[in-house]
């Protein structure tokens, strides 16, 4: 199937409130250009070089989701155009962000990424580091950038029942978390393989890749 029918066949099963980020990692720009011209705007990149590079050639009312893990040397190569950073799972970072931001007058929106899986390759800060780090005196001085949400991956595994476990406890620290700071819109969760249960724990933000563009090629 084209990229046009896959798009128009995921959309289809969004709810109004739910955001649909297309992963584009590794694919090239005629395949997002496929994806903008049936009306996708949002894309979502793990490197942030390749997300420089096809940001460079492509139209500018894309919004550019840094969706991987963010090495702090690197912030400044996104930092004039990024939209939103999925990643951020520590304070450092955070500062990172904040002091890149501010050489663009721009406030870059971030989601505290949380650890709700159970394997050790996945990255992310605790429930308790967040609302620490929310609640401190540090990060209200913290003025170019705007905490926006939550993110979290759940364990790769065919176990359903873990799976929306993890994903309710996602739901849960959010929930808590807005009681800090009521700005909070964002729970970004769900995959290709587990997006409509996210939906149904929660999700507002979707993560979709192989089901838009087809398996990924990583021999290149």
């Amino acid at each position: 199937m084209s990229i046009k029918t896959n798009l128009l066949q995921v959309r289809s099963q969004l709810p109004s409130q739910v955001t649909l980020v297309a992963v584009s990692k590794t694919k090239p720009v005629e395949d997002l250009m496929d994806a903008y011209q049936s009306g996708q705007r949002i894309f979502g990149e793990n490197k942030i070089q390749e997300m420089a590079d096809k940001h460079q050639q492509m139209p500018k009312d894309i919004q550019w989701h840094m969706i991987g893990n963010v090495q702090r040397n690197k912030v400044k190569y996104m930092a004039e155009f990024v939209d939103l950073i999925h990643g951020v799972d520590s304070e450092k970072l955070l500062n990172e962000v904040n002091k890149q931001a501010k050489k663009y007058d721009r406030t870059i929106n971030c989601l505290l990424q949380l650890k709700i899986a159970q394997e050790d390759s996945k990255f992310g800060m605790s429930s308790e580091n967040a609302h620490d780090l929310l609640k401190s005196d540090h990060f209200k001085s913290l003025e170019n950038i705007a905490i926006v949400g939550v993110m979290g991956m759940a364990s790769f595994t065919d176990n359903t029942t873990q799976i929306k476990q993890e994903f309710t406890a996602l739901k849960t620290t959010f929930d808590s978390l807005k009681n800090i700071n009521p700005e909070l819109t964002v729970i970004s969760m769900g995959m290709s393989g587990d997006y409509p249960l996210a939906i149904d724990c929660g999700s507002t933000m979707i993560r979709v890749g192989s089901s838009i563009f087809g398996v990924r090629n990583y021999t290149k």
